[in-house]
């Protein structure tokens, strides 16, 4: 019978309950005493809400994160992660796009400004220490398993600017966890990292494969987020995941000091391309590690891709754009590359039944006619351009606008029409320039000039921090193509070649 993302956690912690589950900077949490927090906070949510459907949750890398999570899913409802450092209008977008009944938080974030968007739902907000003093009653009902659930639902930027959700079944990401357990051989004993926030899914590889495993997920504090070999070696992690642009930007911080973590197995980078630069800097601070190039749409549950790179620098693959190939698509799914344009297309067991908004599914299945739920037998369009290489995936980059920034799939329209409401600016076009082999949007714009720090406190009220763009180029006039449109291209390398000062995350 198929399993359940709770069922992954709880049978580990069956199997293996004086284990630890979680290490924090300051404190580690068996599976006993995990399993304990998510059935005690799960008879909180029922008394809160009977019944629940969707919980969202309101906290990140903390043991109310995870207990919450885990509660939740106990209950048979899905999770909607909810980020404290998004702006209160993304916040309550995203609730009421996801019908939440009920909002789980952690305590410190909530008094931080959670209730300005929670507008009269119920709430509960909890401690760590909350969390792990509760006692469950065993008032709940025996656990019943059915991965035709949502599991979890999450939202990507959409082209008109309201987010779009993507909800996940369980039986749409339980292929991807058993393949990842194997894949990267994670068992009792290993020491996994957890870069990513819940908003993004790659987190559900670091809980679920992390404890499907029997792993221990370990939790950095702020500075060791912003240098992965210090955090990787002094927490003496086994296994690493995150964005590829962690590498880059660490090395912009001067935060990757020379010396190896011989504990270090594996390396798995995902969430936008993985250029051979960064591979070749990360290859150089832990030798005895593989290297991963992971790949997948959030629609086709976390990854559906990957490609190991040789342990000998100089057999490497060369590919025409210098970034590390995708590889092949898992054996699970099946792929089609559309001759005319290289679009990857997906379909298998792990391809989402099609957005929260049905309108959001026009364009995006193969054939379909848009009239109805999406069947299995159609494909999923990534919007991905790939092509193969030496027999290997390599990503080309957008069919559309959209791009990844930090692994975050963000459109630039978003970022212009916020910026059109500023009545100081004319013309706005937002263009992708790579700095220092890092992905960043660029604003550039017509009107009168505004200070840098004027703008991004004024896209800040309205935008995440991944949508703010890092440099801002005033233009007496926006060069123009033959088309009379902005001509992209030319902006492109005009922000390349401006040598601005960068805002400040």
């Amino acid at each position: 019978m198929s399993r359940t993302l709770y069922q992954v956690f709880a049978d580990t912690a069956g199997r293996q309950p004086d284990a630890p589950a979680v290490e924090l900077p300051d404190e580690s949490v068996t599976y006993y005493r995990l399993r304990n927090a998510a059935e005690a906070v799960a008879e909180l949510i029922r008394d809160a809400h009977p019944p629940v459907a969707r919980v969202g949750l309101y906290a990140t890398r903390s043991t109310v994160a995870f207990a919450c999570y885990l509660a939740a899913l106990r209950l048979g409802a899905a999770v909607v992660p909810l980020h404290p450092g998004y702006p209160a209008a993304r916040n309550r977008r995203i609730r009421e796009l996801a019908d939440v009944d009920v909002v789980v938080a952690d305590a410190t974030a909530w008094h931080r400004g959670g209730q300005e968007w929670a507008d009269g739902l119920p709430v509960l907000s909890l401690t760590d220490e909350d969390v792990l003093a509760a006692s469950p009653s065993g008032r709940l009902p025996a656990y019943d398993p059915d991965p035709d659930r949502l599991a979890y639902v999450l939202f990507t930027s959409g082209t008109t600017g309201r987010p779009k959700g993507i909800p996940i079944k369980h039986r749409h990401v339980l292929p991807f966890v058993e393949h990842s357990i194997a894949r990267y051989e994670v068992r009792p004993g290993c020491r996994m990292s957890h870069t990513f926030d819940l908003t993004f899914d790659p987190s559900v590889y670091d809980l679920f494969v992390t404890w499907g495993g029997g792993a221990v997920l370990v939790v950095p504090d702020r500075s060791e987020m912003f240098s992965p070999v210090e955090y990787s070696a002094r927490r003496e992690l086994t296994h690493w995941f995150s964005v590829p642009s962690a590498v880059s930007v660490s090395a912009q911080l001067g935060r990757l000091p020379a010396g190896r973590n011989p504990a270090l197995r594996f390396s798995h980078f995902g969430g936008e391309q993985l250029t051979y630069g960064q591979a070749r800097t990360w290859h150089a601070l832990a030798p005895d590690s593989f290297i991963d190039n992971g790949y997948g749409p959030s629609e086709v549950a976390v990854g559906c891709a990957a490609f190991r790179l040789p342990r000998d620098p100089s057999q490497w693959p060369r590919t025409s754009n210098d970034t590390v190939p995708i590889g092949r698509v898992f054996k699970n799914l099946e792929s089609l590359v559309l001759e005319d344009t290289g679009e990857l297309c997906v379909r298998g067991p792990q391809r989402f039944d099609g957005y929260l908004d049905p309108q959001d599914d026009e364009g995006r299945f193969l054939d379909h006619t848009g009239t109805g739920q999406p069947g299995p037998e159609y494909y999923f369009r990534t919007g991905d351009r790939v092509r193969y290489e030496e027999g290997q995936l390599v990503h080309l980059g957008r069919l559309d606008d959209q791009v990844k920034i930090r692994g975050y799939r963000v459109e630039p329209g978003d970022v212009e029409a916020a910026l059109r409401q500023l009545p100081q600016l004319n013309d706005v076009v937002v263009v992708v320039a790579r700095q220092n082999g890092v992905a960043e949007l660029v604003a550039c714009y017509t009107g009168q000039p505004v200070p840098r720090l004027d703008l991004v406190r004024a896209l800040r009220r309205t935008l995440p921090i991944h949508l703010v763009p890092r440099q801002f180029l005033h233009l007496e006039s926006l060069p123009l193509n033959s088309n009379g449109k902005a001509d992209r291209g030319v902006l492109r390398e005009l922000a390349r070649t401006a040598q601005q000062p960068e805002i400040p995350n």
